[in-house]
């Protein structure tokens, strides 16, 4: 009954902001009338980074309401050595929404925050985070630094940030529409910290360099076992089509703390709850709203991410090859993961696609432990029925290895097919 009620509540608190923006803004602002600005819908597939073009120029304040929906049928079974994991029936699971909204504040300066409405982990209301865009320095004084910003992004605020690539093509909750498939990676690299980092862009070549507060819950309290370090990340690459048709992009990035305290959340910070419901629950309840996903809880931690884009008409391929490691006063644990996604877009405008993605995990938590295995095989494809509207098909299989004989993930597996609707405006 709570959950109708988070629902309900939900919706009024959407219908309230949409008939706000509309009393604002006059009218709900298309893309194109927002600077540097990634659409939300299919345009915005494999853009990456928001353009760093301005399209629409600026004539006073704009407020854009956007928002997101993503509703799943799942079918999936799950075993292990123990067989102690609940039974699953073929169902729908509860909805995710997300409320957008996105502000044009002066010329080449914009805002953006996110609402998660309902989510698995939490089904109520609640500010996921966001971050304020500087790609013009004209309200300090008009034309100041021109020839550098023409060039540069400003972004700060506490919301996710740039490290690896992944980020731009996960689903970040009900924000599905940029996922080719339902699950994102096993290793997740994602946390809202409060950051700044400033990007330079030319001629194809990429530059980035951020520093982060190390916290995903923010506070100023300090203990005996208090070990505040900040987090400094850093991309280099290259994005450009080097002949028609044929587009080649490779980022490295990095993110690296020192604190005992702090910078620990990297591949936890996704607090939306993972994309597979109910997986890996015993029937004594033991279990998360995160399984499926595997994160290594370092400390003093430092992870490297390299990641291969190429797009050669429909044929895309994405990759993922990476390293995460903890020091050695912290065991000198590792691992590292790779994914290969292979896709083939078709149609008159791509609305059609079939693919595949293998991803794997594998290391130890430290020097002395045994080495851990998970990977997962997803096999899809979806259907954009307009540029707002996608329809996905997958199956997926994932399987865990190395685990102590008295864990519920001994010889785990869970592998079914899932379908997800997912709306973006």
């Amino acid at each position: 009954m709570n959950t109708y009620k988070n629902l309900y509540r939900a919706g009024l608190l959407s219908a309230a902001v949409l008939m706000a923006g509309n009393v604002v803004a006059q009218d709900i602002q298309r893309d194109t009338d927002l600077q540097y600005f990634r659409p939300n819908n299919k345009d915005g597939i494999n853009m990456f980074e928001a353009p760093k073009e301005a399209k629409g120029t600026f004539e006073g304040v704009r407020v854009r309401v956007g928002g997101d929906f993503a509703l799943q049928f799942q079918g999936l079974q799950q075993s292990n050595t123990m067989n102690n994991l609940v039974d699953m029936e073929r169902n729908l699971n509860l909805p995710a929404a997300n409320l957008n909204l996105d502000v044009q504040l002066h010329h080449g300066v914009r805002m953006h925050l996110r609402t998660y409405l309902s989510s698995k982990h939490h089904n109520e209301a609640w500010v996921k985070g966001g971050h304020l865009q500087i790609d013009q320095l004209d309200f300090i004084k008009p034309g100041f630094l021109e020839n550098l910003m023409q060039y540069t992004t400003i972004t700060v605020g506490l919301d996710e940030f740039g490290y690896g690539d992944a980020v731009y093509r996960r689903s970040d909750n009900a924000r599905a529409i940029y996922n080719p498939f339902i699950g994102n990676y096993i290793m997740d690299a994602f946390t809202t910290e409060g950051f700044g980092q400033v990007m330079y862009r030319r001629s194809g070549f990429i530059g980035m360099a951020g520093v982060t507060n190390g916290k995903m819950n923010q506070t100023v309290i300090v203990n005996e076992n208090t070990d505040n370090r900040l987090s400094f990340f850093g991309k280099l690459g290259y994005d450009d089509y080097i002949m028609d048709d044929l587009r080649v992009r490779f980022t490295g990035s990095i993110y690296q703390n020192n604190g005992t305290t702090t910078g620990s959340s990297l591949f936890g910070g996704d607090r939306a709850g993972s994309r597979y419901y109910a997986i890996m629950r015993t029937v004594e309840g033991d279990g998360t709203n995160f399984e499926g996903r595997f994160n290594p809880r370092f400390t003093q931690m430092t992870a490297v991410q390299f990641n291969p884009f190429v797009k050669y008409k429909g044929l895309e391929f994405f990759g993922i090859y990476e390293m995460v490691n903890n020091s050695s006063e912290q065991g000198n644990g590792n691992f590292n993961q790779i994914a290969g996604e292979l896709l083939y877009r078709f149609g008159n405008t791509e609305q059609f696609y079939i693919g595949g993605r293998y991803n794997e995990v594998q290391g130890k938590m430290n020097e002395n432990a045994g080495e851990l295995k998970l990977t997962r095989l997803n096999l899809g494809g979806g259907w954009f029925m307009t540029k707002n509207i996608l329809t996905k098909l997958e199956y997926v299989d994932q399987r865990y290895e190395g685990f102590a004989a008295t864990s519920k993930y001994n010889g785990a597996r869970f592998h079914g097919v899932n379908i997800e609707a997912a709306i973006s405006f």
